[in-house]
């Protein structure tokens, strides 16, 4: 193997690094997502560019495609058990985040966009 890394995050960043994998993962934490329903959570991505992602990721084995035999043709995403071993590193990046918009704006509600994985953090921050 000629591959070498000079400390250990860069394979990791080399997996998931990049403007859209870890966003479509957190998308993905969430359950089975089509492809649409991927682009409708994640509007300034490009269909080349969403499919391009999706393809790499199941490359690496971060994420299952399923294929469904039917008209019209069903595809759907979901994270593989392999990245499912992500969801801590993921968790930890929307943590810090969050920290970091509220260091810059105050409010995060001001910058965040309104979007299932915005909501899902405001209920569960509302509810004693």
């Amino acid at each position: 193997m000629s591959k070498k890394y000079n400390i250990s995050v860069e394979a990791t960043l080399e997996v998931i690094g990049g403007k859209w994998k870890c966003v479509i993962l957190c998308h993905l934490t969430h359950g089975k997502m089509r492809t649409s329903d991927l682009k409708r959570h994640m509007p300034n991505i490009t269909q080349k560019m969403l499919t391009q992602q999706l393809r790499e990721l199941e490359q690496d084995g971060i994420v299952n495609r399923m294929s469904y035999n039917q008209v019209p043709p069903k595809v759907e995403y979901e994270l593989s058990d392999y990245g499912k071993s992500l969801r801590s590193i993921l968790d930890s990046l929307c943590a810090w985040g969050e920290q970091h918009i509220i260091r810059e704006y105050g409010d995060k509600f001001a910058v965040l966009e309104d979007n299932v994985l915005n909501h899902k953090k405001l209920e569960a921050q509302t509810t004693p």
